[in-house]
């Protein structure tokens, strides 16, 4: 490179300054070639003939942090509360001065907070027929169109990991026992002990000291003969049989699927454990379920007697609301309406609920699966109508249902007025008897016509006005036969010939008095 460049500065010159623009500036080899009006190739060799450029790193003094004088008292808070929460101590630590944020407290305790010491757990081991596992899984409101929440109750075999599941809307006690029941009925027994969560019905309370079981569940195990077993809270290493095999069912059963009912759902989740989830080889086992229930367990596990004499049904005692009805799971059910104020008990199961009043069943409905719904029967209404008939204006009476459409106006304009209904149907009733329904309803159609409404103006219509004759239809007996039976006028002369004939006398001949001798 000649000693002297650009317009005569030196090649020292032009070097500083391409250092100066590169280094202190930033510029790029174009804009430096640009800003000195030489080539981009003399910049670059340049640049590459420069001594490297060293830098001092900066250094500060260290920032002490805010938390620093309270970490003594954070150390002994921990050692006497380890789980206590960032919250928690910035709460504390506001009491002794500290301004900070939670975020350095936060980050803080998650260095120095002590770690929980694992805990090893043993293989729980079982032998055939000796346990069973049950527990509940919540799938949210999963079917269409139907308010409650979609719950799977899963029984497993501990030794053979044969599955039962059923899908229901409750975790009440009576539909838990009664898919219990269908579950040991699956099995073909019982074994000699289930393991249950704490489910409420199962178990009321448990802790390190007791455990209260629900005394309605202890009756139906006595009856079907196995004894109950609750796991320990906080313990899933206890129920470990029944937890995987609900976590296999969230896992390979329910993503994708669909269905429209409850039934369907139950009828996909049978197929499934029938052909994949019962017939696959188990991860742990490397055996097959249904095979090894078969061939070594289910012979083993005691046999169910007859149904036991345990009581599945919902049963509640409940009063007869004004409005006729009775409430039971967030519905009401109507009743008849002359048990308005009286105590009746309700019985239910899956598919229906049944009203008793002592021993006798008063109403009987289908099962609402909804919520704040209200079933009611025709005839409950249809009953108190006949009952309180101007309370239902508009409406006709059942025994007058052939007026058909003039009685529905007949009655709505009759029952606004104040004379008796009840005793304007028993005229009405008798004039239809006398004259048939539709003359009847004819004339009641005329009297409107008048301005009126009334029995005594109908039957003026049809006695005078049309000069009918009473003609009552024949009586009915409800016997084909006897009513097919048709009498004519008898013939009274054969009783003339039971009396003999009266001799007829002349004119002036003495009568005979049968004395003559």
């Amino acid at each position: 490179m000649s000693n002297r460049t650009r317009d005569g500065e030196s090649s020292s010159e032009l070097l500083a300054d391409v250092l100066r623009l590169s280094l202190i500036d930033g510029l790029s080899a174009r804009a430096i070639a640009k800003r000195l009006a030489v080539s981009r190739n003399t910049v670059r060799k340049l640049l590459r003939g420069a001594p490297a450029r060293t830098q001092t790193p900066r250094t500060s003094p260290a920032r002490g942090s805010m938390l620093e004088p309270y970490k003594p008292e954070i150390k002994d808070l921990l050692e006497e509360v380890p789980e206590m929460k960032a919250p928690a101590m910035l709460e504390r630590l506001r009491r002794l001065g500290y301004s900070g944020g939670i975020t350095v407290v936060r980050d803080h305790l998650r260095r120095v907070r002590p770690r929980p010491h694992r805990e090893a757990f043993l293989t729980l081991d079982f032998h055939p027929g000796a346990a069973m596992q049950v527990d509940w899984a919540d799938f949210g409101y999963a079917i269409p169109g139907c308010p409650r929440r979609v719950s799977a109750l899963v029984m497993a075999l501990c030794y053979s990991r044969y599955l039962y599941i059923e899908f229901t809307l409750s975790q009440t006690f009576g539909t838990f026992v009664r898919a219990m029941e269908r579950g040991v009925e699956f099995f073909g027994g019982t074994t000699v002990v289930d393991i249950f969560d704490n489910m409420k019905t199962v178990v009321i309370t448990h802790n390190h000291k007791t455990t209260q079981f629900n005394h309605k569940f202890l009756a139906y195990s006595r009856a079907r003969g196995f004894g109950i077993r609750a796991c320990n809270p906080g313990k899933g290493n206890e129920k470990g049989r029944v937890e995987r095999p609900i976590g296999f069912l969230r896992e390979r059963f329910w993503p994708g699927r669909r269905f429209v009912s409850l039934l369907d759902l139950n009828q996909q989740a049978t197929a499934w454990r029938d052909d994949f989830a019962n017939n696959r080889e188990h991860a742990e086992t490397g055996k097959i379920p249904a095979l090894v229930f078969k061939y070594e367990e289910q012979r083993l596990l005691r046999p169910l007697s007859s149904p036991p004499p345990f009581e599945t049904d919902d049963i509640i005692s409940a009063g007869v609301t004004k409005l006729f009805r009775v409430g039971f799971d967030r519905n009401t059910y109507s009743v008849p309406s002359r048990l308005v104020g009286q105590t009746v008990v309700v019985r239910a199961n899956d598919d229906a609920v049944a009203v008793l009043l002592g021993t006798k069943q008063i109403a009987l409905h289908r099962r609402c699966w909804g919520i704040g719904l209200d079933l009611e029967h025709p005839s409950h209404r249809s009953a108190l109508l006949d009952i309180k008939s101007r309370a239902a204006a508009g409406a006709v009476p059942s025994q007058l249902a052939g007026l058909g459409q003039t009685g529905t106006e007949y009655f709505r304009i009759f029952a606004a007025g104040r004379r008796s209904i009840a005793r304007e149907v028993v005229r009405l009733t008798f004039l239809c008897e006398l004259f048939s329904e539709r003359a009847t309803a004819d004339a009641m159609a005329e009297v409107m016509t008048t301005g009126h409404v009334g029995a005594e103006y109908v039957e003026y219509v049809l006695r005078h006005k049309r000069g009918l004759v009473p003609a009552p239809p024949p009586l009915r007996l409800g016997d084909p036969e006897l009513d097919a039976l048709n009498f004519g006028e008898p013939d009274l002369t054969v009783y003339d010939q039971l009396v003999p004939p009266q001799k007829t006398l002349d004119p002036g001949e003495p009568p005979d008095d049968g004395d003559a001798s």
